[in-house]
């Protein structure tokens, strides 16, 4: 049995059909018949126990996978590699296939954190792709690792630019600017205050942080007298 092999087996064996069902309706971008129904943790435990593997390739070069719950697998092991250039070259081969928000938005490398000049080039090739998750990945990478002590005004700059009829890179948007004003409020609230997001994105990163315990109540009143009418 072959490392692929094994995991779909593992995976059967698993299945928990309620929380398929649960799944499917919060990743409506899969197909539900696509969904095993495994939960986060395990998925996490396993991955780490087979990034340590030497035939790990070998699932991670298999693409694409046939089920959700492989694409979580996947996106869980790249997250454990300890090479950054290795894992690098994984996620760029991973991220055409990637075709849901979950996925996504778990894929979380802990080597980029020691790596930040080679991910920010990647992440500026990301941000002109024509695929909706890679678009959407790239903003989450650049909340993740660059609204702190590596903050640039930059950055929200090239957020901002993007224009999209995607939810899902809209929604991260919003979900990046409202993240930026909790964390960096004086430098990021000039893109709320001159309208510099399309209606909806504006609205929805309002909303966010008005939902935030980060953001102060004086800042939140304000906010919400920035909100505008959707065309």
């Amino acid at each position: 049995m072959n490392i692929n092999e094994e995991i779909r087996s593992w995976m059967m064996a698993g299945q928990d059909k309620k929380y398929r069902d649960f799944q499917a309706k919060l990743i409506p971008t899969v197909n539900p018949e696509m969904i095993i129904g495994l939960r986060t943790p395990a998925l996490r435990k396993y991955a780490k126990e087979l990034a340590k593997r030497e035939d790990a390739d070998e699932f991670l070069t298999d693409l694409p996978h046939k089920y959700f719950d492989e694409d979580q697998l996947h996106a869980f092991m790249l997250s454990e590699i300890k090479d950054y250039e290795r894992c690098m070259e994984g996620v760029n081969r991973f991220l055409p296939y990637v075709n849901n928000w979950a996925t996504c938005d778990q894929m979380s490398p802990k080597i980029f954190k020691k790596h930040k000049d080679e991910l920010l080039k990647n992440i500026k090739k990301w941000l002109k792709s024509k695929e909706t998750y890679t678009v959407r990945f790239s903003i989450g990478m650049l909340m993740e690792h660059f609204l702190d002590e590596d903050f640039d005004a930059k950055y929200p700059e090239m957020v901002a630019g993007i224009r999209s009829d995607e939810y899902y890179i809209n929604m991260m948007i919003a979900w990046y600017f409202a993240t930026a004003l909790a964390k960096q409020y004086d430098a990021v609230i000039p893109y709320i205050e001159e309208n510099r997001l399309d209606a909806w994105t504006h609205n929805k990163a309002i909303q966010k942080s008005v939902e935030s315990y980060r953001i102060t109540d004086e800042q939140k009143e304000y906010l919400k007298s920035l909100k505008v009418k959707a065309k």
